[in-house]
């Protein structure tokens, strides 16, 4: 089962990935992220260049670093985070996931893009955050600590 929230009021901007590791407990590092689909502005050219490929891989704790090193505002992004025993070789076996125009979002049950990610995070547009699980507590957690985030199904109901 996949369980998922939005989150579009109550912040200067929803895309914010400090916040959203904090509000999940940092369980971001126990995951293998793909970035794909992604448009931000970090300052540092290094950083700039491994997001502006078609996709980057990269583990939770170096994720995590480069996010805490510099805090650069996200505007699209779909990180799909797996666990560490599989291998990047059969991630790519599959599409690449991306947030323009994936009406996958919108439709319950819901899903992730890819069968295999165990968490989906989507920035959208600077606009919202959508969170994706198999696990309700990262779910519960996130939307404890972003009071005015919505159960994604709850949400889709009112579509």
């Amino acid at each position: 089962m996949v369980y998922g929230a939005i989150n579009e009021k109550g912040e200067p901007y929803y895309t914010d990935l400090k916040k959203v590791f904090d509000s999940i407990g940092n369980r971001q590092t126990e995951y293998n992220w793909l970035i794909t689909d992604c448009v931000c502005y970090p300052n540092n050219p290094k950083t700039d260049a491994m997001l502006s490929k078609q996709y980057c891989w990269i583990s939770g704790e170096d994720l995590t670093s480069l996010v805490y090193a510099e805090d650069f505002q996200w505007i699209w992004a779909v990180l799909c985070g797996f666990d560490k025993t599989i291998a990047l070789s059969e991630i790519l076996e599959y599409s690449l996931p991306y947030a323009d125009g994936y009406k996958g979002f919108w439709k319950t049950p819901l899903t992730m893009q890819h069968p295999l990610a165990k968490i989906e995070i989507v920035l959208w547009d600077s606009s919202l955050t959508l969170i994706f699980s198999r696990s309700k507590d990262i779910i519960d957690d996130f939307m404890q600590n972003h009071p005015q985030s919505e159960n994604l199904e709850d949400y889709i109901g009112r579509l």
